[in-house]
């Protein structure tokens, strides 16, 4: 039995990959990422996971109640989903879900595969604009692009790779993982790391630009969210990097992504 487990162990060590998982863009994202699961298990379980809290969100009334603002929120998707193209080829044809949540809480998500949801209290609260909803849909979509869940997951199979083994060496196929509650737990409540949010911050005022939307509402927004004292944010607002440097990197990258901006404008 100890040598079928360690074979298991150097078997998945082995599907350990080196990847890259966008093109940099204008922005100039290129960190390789070591992944130890499937981005389809991953996308998989993100489906399962969205469909359980889209239905509970549904059984409480809290779905959709507002036919305006969800025509808004899948508007300004309508114009971001497309310029995804720029950082990978695949991801407009994702099977993409777009969703508002009635609810309090100032935040927003996209899990992997591109599952979206907004949260009412976010736009209402902040009274943002378009451009501003634009600023931190873009982050969100960053996320499952540079597929930062997957990154992590990949990260906490690590860690319990004894388990991971042990399930291995009993027969357990990695196609039958179900991440479900670990997409859960990823995308309400762990923290995404400084490197995370930064690459998030950087893709997604350019995806804002490229769908015509000013970038530098970035900038405004984040000012509106530090204001709003919530302990509940989206996960731009989580930890790090401190509010001065991330302000900086957001001036800085705004400003290389407004001739996207403008190009995108004069199209319209």
């Amino acid at each position: 039995m100890m040598k079928k487990i360690l074979f298991s162990i150097l078997a998945l060590l082995a599907g350990c990959q080196s990847v890259s998982t966008t093109q940099p863009g204008a922005v100039g994202v290129e960190r390789k990422q070591k992944m130890l699961v499937s981005s389809a298990t991953v996308h998989r379980s993100a489906e399962k996971a969205y469909a359980q809290l889209i239905g509970e969100a549904q059984q409480k009334g809290q779905l959709n109640r507002d036919a305006a603002q969800l025509q808004r929120v899948r508007a300004i998707a309508s114009r971001l989903i497309p310029q995804t193209g720029a950082f990978r080829p695949d991801a407009p044809g994702w099977r993409w879900e777009v969703n508002v949540i009635t609810s309090k809480d100032v935040n927003a998500w996209c899990m992997p595969g591109g599952k979206i949801a907004f949260y009412t209290g976010l736009i209402e609260r902040l009274q943002a604009s378009d451009a501003e909803v634009a600023a931190v849909m873009g982050h969100e979509i960053a996320h499952a692009l540079r597929e930062h869940g997957r990154e992590r997951a990949s990260q906490a199979m690590a860690r319990g790779i004894g388990i991971a083994v042990v399930g291995a060496a009993l027969g357990v196929s990695g196609g039958a993982q179900d991440l479900t509650q670990m997409v859960l737990d990823l995308t309400f409540n762990l923290p995404n790391s400084r490197t995370d949010e930064v690459e998030a911050d950087r893709i997604g005022v350019e995806l804002a630009a490229r769908g015509g939307f000013d970038p530098r509402a970035a900038l405004s927004l984040w000012e509106k969210m530090s204001k709003t004292g919530s302990s509940q944010g989206p996960n731009f607002l989580s930890t790090h990097p401190s509010h001065a440097s991330r302000i900086s990197d957001l001036r800085g990258y705004s400003e290389r992504v407004m001739p996207l901006y403008e190009a995108a404008r004069a199209k319209h």
